[in-house]
């Protein structure tokens, strides 16, 4: 049961808006069964959550052409460690993939690679899309930039982020068996 000094406290999320922590209780319940019901669906709320950056690109130079094997050099920020590795592969987007997927020991699979422009022009703005799989978990990771590398980068690493932070929290959203409105 709510101690009474408890039911007193509110949260203003604007003007007109207040929660209380009994919404916020039951908020959880809600969702946590939800989300028992369907472990592998998402939840689109109204309000949005960042999922946190475990590996940051810092610097990234790729170097490739005609008859020149495919180099990428990649500096990482790796839970807050700085991190610099050299790699190759059978392209330049290959390389950066191949240089990232070594730094961080991951053992997931690119599905689905796509890319588009924002906008046009010689100095567009290039999105890429990733669909990346690892342990039974698929990701979405998303990258912008107008280096169609750079914005590849940041779309696996993206995705990763995510699959990283899944791995961390294990099951996504699962409450303990024993939740309830009464804390």
């Amino acid at each position: 049961m709510l101690e009474p000094e408890r039911l007193e406290r509110i949260v203003h999320k604007g003007p007109k808006d207040v929660v209380t922590e009994v919404d916020h209780l039951c908020e959880e319940l809600i969702l946590g069964a939800i989300r028992r019901r369907f472990p592998d669906d998402a939840i689109v709320a109204e309000e949005i959550f960042r999922i946190p950056e475990r590996y940051k690109l810092v610097a990234m130079q790729v170097a490739s052409g005609t008859g020149e094997r495919p180099t990428a050099t990649v500096e990482l920020e790796i839970d807050g460690q700085r991190s610099r590795q050299t790699g190759h592969g059978d392209g330049p987007v290959d390389a950066a993939y191949r240089t990232i997927a070594a730094m961080i020991a991951t053992k997931s699979r690119l599905h689905a690679y796509i890319v588009k422009a924002i906008t046009g022009g010689t100095d567009a703005q290039g999105e890429v899309t990733v669909r990346v799989e690892e342990d039974g978990r698929t990701a979405i990771g998303q990258g912008a930039d107008t280096d169609i590398i750079i914005a590849s980068a940041k779309a696996y690493l993206n995705a990763l982020n995510k699959l990283a932070y899944w791995q961390q929290r294990g099951k996504i959203g699962v409450l303990p068996d024993n939740d309830t409105c009464n804390p």
